[in-house]
């Protein structure tokens, strides 16, 4: 069993993800970089390893709208390390581009399979590999769009964005947060607002820098036992539900 900080990062082949990896590596972590594509999760650990990370950065298969695929997963981190110490549900997609009046149920069961019920599957198999941790923290990859308030704010950008699938899940991933949180005091569980970052879920049109859009997600990682737990922030502090 390794004794130094065991995390995994799901849907972390590029993006957000993929920049929460090679963060928390360079802290000297040993981190599981999960991807559906194994080959390119692969690929994406040769690019992290040749940038002189103090860390370890491994490639750990994992698609998020499978039991069978978490589960398997589960088992591997199992058998490697005995335990877990920090889950970062990243796995994210925003689906189809379809006007709010459109929409049919078959699109947000979509999103909500990847954004909602993958988080909820890949904590409860990894809740007993996390509860073997010193200082167990889950962070939940939430957004802003997932705040009613900010959405409901005519001066924030995120109020013109009109959609039903992508921030819905976003709030109710934002509620599993916070029941979380209560449900396991020994853990620290909170949500991370990326921010309007350029990466392929917007065609790159974000105005943050990937390692920007990790800052939420890489301080939330690495609070203490007695950090904060069950709050929404974003690179600047926390923000409203």
């Amino acid at each position: 069993m390794s004794e130094n900080t065991i995390a995994l990062v799901t849907g972390a082949n590029k993006g957000l993800g993929r920049e929460t990896v090679r963060r928390l590596a360079a802290l000297g972590w040993t981190v599981l970089l999960g991807s559906r594509d194994a080959g390119r999760g692969a690929a994406t650990v040769d690019e992290l390893q040749g940038a002189e990370l103090e860390g370890a950065v491994e490639v750990l298969p994992i698609d998020v709208t499978s039991d069978e695929s978490v589960e398997a997963a589960a088992k591997e981190v199992e058998e490697r390390y005995g335990r877990l110490d920090v889950l970062v549900n990243n796995a994210g997609i925003t689906g189809p581009r379809v006007e709010v009046r459109e929409t049919g149920a078959d699109a947000m069961q979509e999103v909500f399979e990847t954004n909602v019920f993958g988080p909820v599957r890949v904590t409860r198999a990894f809740l007993p590999l996390l509860e073997r941790s010193a200082a167990p923290r889950i962070v939940m990859v939430s957004s802003g769009l997932g705040s009613l308030t900010i959405t409901a704010d005519p001066a924030r950008i995120e109020s013109q964005i009109l959609s039903l699938t992508y921030p819905s899940s976003k709030s109710a991933l934002n509620m599993i947060t916070t029941q979380y949180a209560k449900a396991l005091p020994r853990f620290r569980v909170n949500a991370a607002d990326p921010g309007y970052t350029a990466t392929d879920l917007n065609g790159h049109s974000g105005h943050q820098t990937v390692t920007e859009g990790t800052d939420a997600i890489v301080e939330l990682a690495q609070v203490g036992p007695d950090g904060p737990t069950g709050t929404y922030r974003d690179r600047a502090g926390e923000i409203p539900w």
